[in-house]
């Protein structure tokens, strides 16, 4: 039976052909010829072959039903039932320069690169002032961490146009982010479970975890006659909150929150109550603690040619933040230490490492082989320009 009190157990390629080797002598006699260059034999390794493909379809049909094991579109479909969706992936977009002669007129859709041919175009048309620069919006064509810029590096013009002689980006696009993770979505389902219901700090900082953007956030709530130590007023909330727009969060706080009670924090966003009403809702942005680290790597003959990128990406997914293609991991979440156990735990999984140093700073001076205490307002970050590995 494939399916038993302790699961699905998969027969193998082996078992499969055993039983029909027995199966066989049944039928043609002990004596049959069932060896591997037999023409019996070979027969009865096809049917093993292809029933084994049949058994391993099987099984990932079943895996398929549960959250903690299904994959893509499968686990995009039970996601629902956490009351998420999938966060997709981000189109880059932000200012750039365009230099030339006063009164030239560049069109809506107008085509930037960078000079890896990635392509961006203009979302409205705009005319070169008497200064000889016009500032517009690009968005990037295709999705992803692709169309993040470093500071210039969208320069080239790809149809020219006369009176446009350059363009570039005054600041970096940072925005471009890739479709959400099966392993980044399942860890947020899990934590939107938690919180179901209304009226509760946990059910306040579930709805905060479906906002998009939203990579923590902590809900505290005083009770007592005076301020605590978060600053939080006496009968109120704050919620500590990273990333996501000002309005959602607001919104996802106002949904939750018991009646009378104040929604205190260092940024107050008017939102309309049901009877169009306007109220105030507040909420802090969360500390961030930018961690460095060093790591020393003892390494052998299974040391992939990118190994150096996936200890930096093992380490980036652990703590969060962004790695070397500007992927956002959403890591820790709010007031969880970092621990050094764990972190070197993450590097191992990397291929053809014997042995493995780390050192963790928070200022990029001192290096500790330590903890990092993190506290309940604060979430750690890391990015890739901060790991130096060796």
């Amino acid at each position: 039976m494939a399916l038993t009190s302790k699961g699905y157990k998969r027969e193998s390629y082996e078992d499969i052909l055993e039983r029909l080797d027995v199966k066989a002598k049944e039928l043609f006699g002990q004596d049959a010829n069932t060896g591997a260059r037999s023409a019996l034999g070979i027969l009865l390794r096809i049917m093993a072959f292809v029933l084994a493909l049949v058994w391993q379809d099987n099984e990932n049909v079943y895996y398929s039903g549960y959250r903690k094991t299904a994959e893509g579109r499968q686990l995009d479909a039970l996601l629902p039932y956490a009351g998420i969706t999938r966060n997709p992936a981000t189109y880059a977009d932000g200012p750039v320069v365009l230099s030339g002669t006063p009164g030239t007129t560049i069109e809506m859709g107008f085509t930037v690169g960078k000079e890896d041919e990635t392509l961006y175009y203009t979302l409205e048309e705009s005319t070169i002032e008497s200064d000889g620069t016009a500032t517009v919006d690009v968005m990037c064509q295709v999705s992803g961490a692709i169309g993040n810029a470093e500071i210039g590096e969208i320069n080239q013009i790809i149809n020219p146009i006369d009176g446009l002689e350059s363009v570039t980006n005054p600041i970096a696009f940072t925005n471009g982010k890739e479709q959400e993770t099966d392993q980044e979505v399942r860890e947020r389902a899990d934590t939107t479970v938690e919180g179901l219901g209304s009226a509760t700090t946990a059910s306040i900082r579930t709805e905060l975890l479906k906002v998009s953007g939203v990579r923590a956030a902590y809900v505290d709530e005083n009770y007592s006659d005076e301020i605590n130590v978060y600053g939080t007023p006496s009968r109120a909330i704050q919620a500590f909150v990273l990333g996501g727009s000002d309005e959602d969060v607001a919104k996802a706080v106002f949904k939750k929150k018991s009646g009378g009670i104040q929604p205190y924090g260092q940024t107050y966003i008017t939102v309309l109550d049901d009877a169009e009403q306007p109220k105030a809702v507040g909420f802090t942005r969360a500390q961030t603690v930018q961690i460095y680290a060093k790591v020393s790597l003892k390494k052998n003959n299974s040391f992939e040619a990118d190994g150096q990128n996936q200890v930096i990406k093992a380490i980036v997914q652990y703590i969060g933040g962004s790695d070397a293609e500007s992927n956002t991991y959403i890591g820790l979440n709010m007031g969880e230490d970092v621990i050094l156990s764990k972190l070197i735990a993450r590097i191992y999984g990397v291929n053809g490492i014997d042995d493995v140093d780390v050192l963790l700073s928070t200022d990029g001076s001192l290096y500790e082989a330590s903890n990092i205490e993190i506290k309940l307002q604060q979430v750690a970050q890391i990015t890739a320009a901060n790991i130096e590995v060796i």
